[in-house]
């Protein structure tokens, strides 16, 4: 497989806050220029709830925490839609997922009802009310494509997974974890390993077999022979086998939550992932408390549980005023889409949990 990416050298210069990146790392990313959200909330937007079985507005409040996936040559962005019920605070609203389609990756026309929702099925006891959140895209070798998803019912939350093959009528399967120990296991967040087949992020088998990276406290591995049915990998203990965790003084010192898909190059496998800094005594003190920032870790792509290396700095976090501040108070950038598309690659992320944005490599 070629390289996938230039030597720094010839990159254009690094963003203000990145940090030097190690050749096996995936960047740098800048923001367009004068860049703003590319999704924002359209309090107009109503939808037919089956649930309520009347019009709700289902993308008033927030849009963010998106997935992306290139399909027929354009860029396609699912993304979290919070509508105005419940109560006024994190996590009290019900969330659906949008979609959004794009030439450039910068402007978008969206559809205007959700295409993931809450429904009358057999997944609703668990995700009603609180919704759909959180999606992750994989493109399966056929074509087709999986989401993994947060399923939230206001009380508990596990992740979930669905397929489609045209990214607006999907097929709920339930928890990926369905027949072990670990279905309703309390967990979020999960990203399946893919690589470059032709300039499109395809998933990749690794002695024959798909891998998938999960977790929000730390991240854990679990690994599949068809991307639907999956099994956790556990350590000697029989508990999961834990990859990386919150590392103490670090701009991770509070939480490990997996991103995007991630990416097997010559390198070894790159997986993306979200970081929050304390609160306490443990937070690094150079990155605000609370703020979640992006960072990159290294998997061996003959051992997709051994750790080669990890960055010490986020090479991605809040600079804007739409990334600092919004329904999460101490900001974010909250990656969960990642794609290639004419040379470059392309990064969706959150914004403090109110907004979309992206950010780039230089065109080749």
């Amino acid at each position: 497989m070629p390289r996938l990416l230039p030597p720094l050298a010839l990159c254009l210069a690094l963003p203000l806050t990145a940090a030097d990146l190690p050749d096996w790392a995936l960047g740098p990313f800048s923001r367009p220029e004068n860049a703003g959200p590319v999704i924002e909330p359209e309090p107009a937007s109503t939808f037919r709830d089956p649930i309520l079985g009347e019009p709700v507005h289902w993308e008033k409040l927030h849009t963010f925490n998106p997935a992306a996936v290139l399909k027929d040559g354009k860029i396609h962005v699912l993304y979290r839609a919070e509508d105005d019920s419940g109560e006024m605070a994190i996590g009290r609203h019900t969330s659906r997922l949008g979609l959004a389609v794009s030439d450039d990756g910068l402007d978008f026309q969206r559809r205007p009802a959700p295409v993931f929702f809450p429904a009358e099925d057999d997944q609703k006891p668990y995700e009603w009310p609180g919704g759909c959140e959180d999606p992750r895209l994989a493109t399966a070798p056929d074509g087709s494509f999986l989401i993994t998803y947060t399923q939230w019912n206001r009380k508990d939350f596990r992740i979930g997974i669905a397929k489609s093959d045209d990214l607006v009528t999907w097929t709920k399967l339930g928890s990926p974890f369905a027949g072990t120990r670990y279905e309703n296991l309390r967990t979020k967040s999960a990203a399946i390993v893919h690589e470059l087949v032709d300039g499109t992020l395809v998933a990749a088998k690794i002695d024959g077999r798909y891998w998938m990276y999960f977790g929000e406290r730390q991240v854990n591995l679990a690994s599949s022979t068809d991307l639907l049915h999956w099994q956790p990998v556990e350590a000697g203990n029989g508990k999961l086998k834990t990859l990386i965790r919150p590392r103490k003084g670090k701009f991770d010192s509070s939480l490990t939550e997996v991103g995007p898909q991630a990416v097997k190059t010559d390198n070894g496998i790159v997986l993306i992932y979200n970081a929050r800094n304390a609160n306490g005594a443990d937070r690094d003190p150079a990155h605000p408390a609370g703020v979640y920032g992006c960072g990159q870790v290294l998997f061996s792509a003959d051992d997709p549980a051994k750790v080669l290396d990890q960055l010490d700095e986020p090479f991605f976090k809040p600079e804007l005023d739409w990334e600092k501040t919004g329904q999460y108070a101490s900001g974010t950038t909250f990656a969960e889409g990642l794609l290639h598309h004419d040379g470059r690659w392309f990064l969706y992320y959150g914004c403090a949990d109110s907004f979309v944005g992206v950010a780039m490599t230089p065109a080749p």
